[in-house]
C-alpha cells in the first residue's frame, strides 16, 4: 500500500462520502435498520450517527482498511449501540448463515472486487425476512452519462481506492439472490457520472 493509499485517501474518502447530498441519503435510509446489523464497508463511520439504539441491538462493521476503521472509532465512542469493527475482505464475512436481522451497504459495492461473491455471501448471513438496506451510486440511465462513466472509470479506479462509476446496482443485487423491494434513483447534485444513487431495500 502506498503512501496515497494509507494517509491521503482514506480521509478523502471520508471528506467526499461526508458531504450534505450524499448524507442525507444516509439518514433516510440507516435509521430503517434493526436488530443485529452487519455494515459491509463501514469505512470511517460515517453511518453511525443514523441508527436508532431502540431498534438496533448491535452493528458488526466489516471493512477491509484498518486506515478507514480508526476514523470510525472516533464516532463509535458517540452512540450507545455496541460496535465491532472487522478488518476482513468484503467477500469473506466470518459469521454464520443466518446471523443478521439487516445488512446496511452504502456507498461500497462500487469498490468490492469480487462483488457478485460478496453478495451471496451477504445473501448467505441474512436471516430468512431480514432486510438488506442498500444506497448505492452507479449506472446511470442517460447513453452519454453512461459513455462518460465507462471512460472514467480506468482513471477513477486507482484515484478512489477502486470505484467503479459504471457499475449496474439493481442487476448485480439480483444476481446476488435478493429481490429488490423498494428502491428509487436519481442524481444527485454534481458531476453525473459520479452522482445517480440507487437506494431502497431488497430482501
Amino acid at each position: 500500500m502506498g503512501l496515497y493509499d494509507r494517509y491521503v485517501l482514506p480521509h478523502l474518502i471520508d471528506c467526499v462520502c461526508g458531504m450534505g447530498d450524499v448524507m442525507k441519503q444516509r439518514s433516510l435510509l440507516v435509521p430503517r435498520a434493526h436488530g443485529r446489523v452487519l455494515e459491509i464497508g463501514i469505512g470511517s463511520g460515517l453511518n453511525l450517527g443514523f441508527y436508532d439504539p431502540d431498534k438496533v441491538s448491535t452493528i458488526v462493521g466489516v471493512d477491509p482498511s484498518a486506515q478507514m476503521q480508526s476514523l470510525a472509532r472516533k464516532r463509535v465512542e458517540q452512540i450507545r449501540i455496541p460496535v465491532e469493527m472487522v478488518a476482513l475482505e468484503l467477500g469473506q464475512i466470518q459469521a454464520d448463515a443466518a446471523s443478521f436481522d439487516c445488512i446496511v451497504c452504502t456507498f461500497t459495492l462500487c469498490t468490492i472486487p469480487d462483488v457478485a461473491a460478496a453478495l451471496l455471501e451477504m445473501r448467505r448471513v441474512l436471516k430468512p425476512g431480514g432486510e438488506f438496506l442498500f444506497c448505492e451510486h452507479g449506472k446511470a440511465p442517460d447513453a452519454g452519462v453512461r459513455a462518460w462513466q465507462d471512460r472514467l472509470t480506468p482513471i477513477w479506479k486507482p484515484l478512489a481506492g477502486g470505484c467503479h462509476l459504471n457499475r449496474d446496482i439493481p442487476a448485480l443485487i439480483g444476481a446476488g439472490g435478493f429481490q429488490v423491494r423498494e428502491m428509487t434513483h436519481d442524481y444527485l447534485p454534481g458531476p453525473k457520472p459520479m452522482t445517480y444513487v440507487y437506494r431502497g431495500m431488497a430482501a
